[in-house]
């Protein structure tokens, strides 16, 4: 892919829900505009055994890949902290790699191509919970679901604080540690370019796009349980589907969700 970009998402097998999120994800891609292509670009990081042979099992990613590491460690007690400390190590690796990246969560839907929407003077962009309209205001929820990284010298040191934070801040989520250290004064001196997505285009259960023309992702954001996700995004699909058939006008389209979905 262009500028050595690699799609990054993680499996937990530990969820019941996963293998059908994992279809569902690789679904959307395939109906998308302009994605079906991106399922060569992405790598499947599974955090266990069962995620891995889920991944392998679907035949439709060319990429799945479990980290030693994770299998061993995966055993403590702390097991989401210490996957979520795994995730942010794998991707300043991929970084010090020379490649950049997306990352993904499973509950983002991908109906268009997202490359052309980052702003080629950001470093990092990431999706909004909540949008204000000015993509350069840090006080934009962001949410750490769906980001594009450029491998260069100031994601690669802010990747490293990230993790060295979590010391700071034990027990904190990678979300709320992002959106804690992004307004601290060592990532301010640092000099990263932190571009939050537009909701319009990145929109979720939080805050949708209402204009189908324009949506590129859609996040099952705002929703806690993976059943209620699974449902809504399932619903999404259908939307999409009958949005790409033209069996609704565009000016008569809205979205069915959130449904199950609450605040």
């Amino acid at each position: 892919m262009v500028d050595n970009t690699v799609i990054v998402t993680t499996v937990n097998g530990a969820w019941p829900e996963t293998e059908a999120m994992l279809k569902l994800f690789a679904e959307s891609l395939r109906i998308g505009d302009g994605t079906e292509h991106l399922l060569r670009h992405l790598l499947v990081v599974a955090m266990d055994l069962r995620a891995l042979a889920m991944c392998k099992s679907l035949h439709v990613f060319d990429h799945c890949l479990y980290l030693e590491s994770v299998l061993i460690r995966n055993r403590d007690l702390r097991k989401n902290r210490i996957m979520m400390l795994e995730k942010i190590h794998l991707l300043s690796s991929v970084l010090d790699l020379g490649y950049s990246f997306i990352f993904t969560d499973l509950d983002v839907l991908w109906l268009r191509n997202p490359l052309r929407q980052f702003s080629p003077s950001a470093h990092l962009s990431i999706s909004s919970d909540y949008y204000n309209g000015n993509p350069w205001d840090m006080n934009n929820l962001a949410n750490t679901g769906f980001f594009y990284a450029k491998s260069n010298a100031f994601t690669i040191e802010f990747y490293k604080y990230w993790y060295m934070s979590r010391a700071l801040y034990p027990g904190l989520s990678d979300n709320t540690l992002f959106n804690k250290i992004k307004m601290s004064a060592y990532v301010q001196e640092l000099g990263i370019q932190i571009n939050h997505l537009d909701t319009d285009y990145f929109g979720g259960f939080c805050q949708q796009s209402e204009d189908v023309r324009k949506v590129i992702t859609v996040h099952a954001n705002c929703c806690a349980g993976l059943e209620d996700k699974l449902h809504d995004l399932r619903v999404v699909v259908e939307d999409w589907r009958k949005y790409k058939n033209g069996s609704v006008e565009i000016g008569g389209f809205k979205w069915r969700v959130p449904l199950n979905c609450h605040l």
